[in-house]
């Protein structure tokens, strides 16, 4: 490149760098709100990448060869809006709807607009979201895209940050570059390590990444370190920035207290005096990969499912595996990855049969989710498992995953006080209300293998966050193999017109309720008997007809806390409903458990046999009951 080509193309890049800060703020005092001094921090680095190294066709947004450009930084998304602008994606005018109701242009970024993979904002997360894309695309796609991060300074504190780190590093992911953005200020102040950026590089070298330290406001480094990093072939790569944040303003420009806030329309025009943008809604032409078509349209192809004979005892989590890997047999878009505990929830199973298409995210939950996310942005089918107790380490990420619009498949085994001695830091006393607070997720809970291989073949191809509680202990065989189940179904199992009561249960408390049921009959008690196995949607009609033939009596029976598990969804079933109220006893895990047998604890709970036939003969008793 000649002298001459080199000052053209470092104006080009102050052009836009200067066009972006200006959009940022005009957008954000437009908006009264949001982040502009964040967003011209990173300005040049974006101006660099966008102009001489993505490579993206904003026209066609599911060309499966477009780089991904994920914003961890989310609350920086008027940066990122501005060079949608600046790419011709976005107009003006709608860049100045800004956090506006209605909007696309939300306060962090979502998937409402076509060019944005996942919603970010909950810091510490679009970097492990960034592993999963790139595993997608360096071992199972096997596509050139390269996938860009912009991380915050603030943000590398998070736990996340770093279980992504020694991801990627074990798998080697060279189609991967993350960006810090090191502009020393965060919301209340200095950042932990300032403007130490040797600092940021040895921990990632540490890790094993390739790092690469830079004036974040020099061109010239900015270019070589983008040159350099894209000839690393067998590891990830970081480009470590040092910037000024409110760069170019003097009024904001490295001034604690601006984090977060929109300069006043007089700000803004002296803002804008200052930066003298050259151009003020020019478009700049992006680099177009080579086409390539989108996957088609996944088509089911149903499974051969494994069979499991009645009078056989068979776990849960045991016909989780089987079903997983009878469903990757026929669709090879079904992915797995596991908390390092695949002998145990079975998804060694899938692992052992489907080797490329497992992913091992060892101790790391919140990886584990966030490789699952970005799995599915490729079009994946993710399954992800671990013990149902750790799975409250990643329930951020769920919650961001419903936000994504993400379709992600969760098991959690080894749930309640029936996983016996190990006591009750691993019993997942939580997992049910926790899933059931997600947006637009399903729960669902079996209590056979028969019926745990069928909503395996469900849950692939449902959408949203998709959770299945599964069993430690082996567990008879209820239901025919050939029996259906479909979500938001249960099955009634015993039924009579002199039912005197109704007992709801799912997963292993379905059992005791069997029990419970053949001792209430030995005296002449009729009870009725629903496995509601999918927890949310609950079966609504089947509550309400068993409210109504029990004489408005209900037991709701779980190895859970009593708050948010299945006896609260049974509850807000019937909240709902145009018919009186009926009479509801939870019973549920109500002290802390210890180690014990799981007959021990299931009685120690007050959830056994024994405490069902109880509760039964004392409902009857109450004279308050509706008639």
């Amino acid at each position: 490149m000649t002298t001459k080509e080199k000052t053209s193309q470092v104006q080009q890049w102050t052009n836009l760098a200067q066009q972006l800060r200006v959009d940022s703020i005009r957008c954000t005092t437009e908006a009264g709100s949001g982040h502009p001094t964040s967003s011209m921090s990173a300005a040049d680095l974006m101006s660099v990448l966008m102009l001489s190294h993505l490579h993206y066709d904003f026209d066609q947004p599911k060309n499966p060869n477009n780089d991904h450009l994920i914003f961890s930084k989310g609350h920086a998304s008027p940066l990122l809006y501005s060079m949608y602008k600046a790419a011709g994606a976005i107009t003006d005018e709608e860049l100045l709807t800004l956090r506006k109701f209605g909007s696309r242009l939300e306060g962090h970024p979502t998937p409402e607009l076509p060019y944005v993979d996942v919603a970010t904002g909950s810091l510490g997360q679009g970097l492990p979201i960034s592993v999963g894309i790139a595993l997608a695309g360096k071992y199972l796609d096997k596509l050139p895209y390269h996938v860009w991060v912009l991380l915050g300074d603030s943000e590398t504190a998070e736990g996340s940050v770093w279980e992504a780190f020694h991801l990627a590093s074990f798998y080697k992911l060279n189609n991967l570059t993350a960006i810090i953005d090191v502009n020393r200020l965060g919301q209340r102040g200095q950042t932990e390590l300032g403007w130490d950026i040797d600092a940021y590089a040895a921990r990632a070298r540490a890790f094993g990444w390739y790092a690469v330290e830079v004036d974040g406001h020099n061109y010239n480094e900015i270019e070589r370190a983008y040159k350099e990093v894209t000839k690393v072939t067998d590891r990830p790569s970081v480009i470590i920035a040092k910037t000024i944040k409110g760069k170019g303003v003097s009024l904001v420009e490295n001034k604690d207290g601006w984090h977060g806030k929109a300069l006043s329309k007089e700000q803004e025009e002296q803002a804008i005096d200052e930066l003298k943008p050259a151009v003020r809604s020019m478009v700049f032409p992006v680099q177009k990969p080579a086409p390539g078509q989108p996957a088609p349209e996944r088509v089911r192809k149903n499974a051969t499912l494994p069979r499991y004979e009645l009078g056989d005892s068979v776990a849960t989590r045991k016909a989780y595996g089987d079903a997983l890997k009878a469903v990757g047999a026929v669709n090879p878009d079904v992915v797995a990855v596991d908390g390092e505990v695949s002998n145990s929830t079975y998804a060694i199973e899938f692992a052992q049969a489907f080797p490329e298409r497992y992913f091992e995210q060892y101790i790391a939950e919140q990886q584990m989710i966030g490789s699952a996310i970005g799995l599915q942005v490729r079009g994946k089918i993710p399954f992800a498992s671990t013990f149902a107790a750790f799975t409250t380490r990643a329930f951020d990420f769920l919650r961001m995953a419903a936000v994504s619009r993400a379709n992600i498949r969760v098991v959690g085994s080894h749930a309640g006080v029936s996983i016996g001695e190990d006591g009750p830091s691993q019993m997942g006393l939580e997992d049910l209300a926790m899933m059931r607070t997600i947006f637009g997720s399903t729960v669902l809970y079996p209590s056979d293998a028969n019926q745990t291989a069928q909503l395996v073949e469900e849950m692939a191809y449902h959408g949203g966050v998709v959770y299945m509680r599964t069993t430690r202990g082996n567990t008879p065989i209820l239901y025919a193999p050939d029996e259906k189940f479909s979500i938001g179904g249960s099955k009634v199992l015993h039924e009579s017109d002199k039912d005197q009561a109704a007992i709801v249960a799912a997963g292993i408390t379905l059992h005791e309720a069997l029990k419970a049921y053949d001792q209430l009959k030995d005296e002449g008690i009729l009870v009725r008997v629903i496995d509601a196995y999918s927890i949310k949607p609950i079966d609504d009609e089947t509550l309400l007809a068993a409210a109504q033939a029990a004489n408005g009596r209900i037991i709701t029976v779980e190895d859970h806390w009593p708050e948010g598990g299945l006896g609260e969804a049974v509850l807000e079933a019937f909240s709902q409903a145009e018919i009186p109220m009926p009479i509801v006893t939870k019973l549920a895990v109500s002290s802390m458990p210890g180690s014990g047998t799981p007959a021990q604890l299931i009685e120690e709970a007050g959830i056994s046999a024994h405490d069902i036939v109880q509760a039964v003969k004392a409902l009857i008793r109450n004279k308050l009951i509706r008639k």
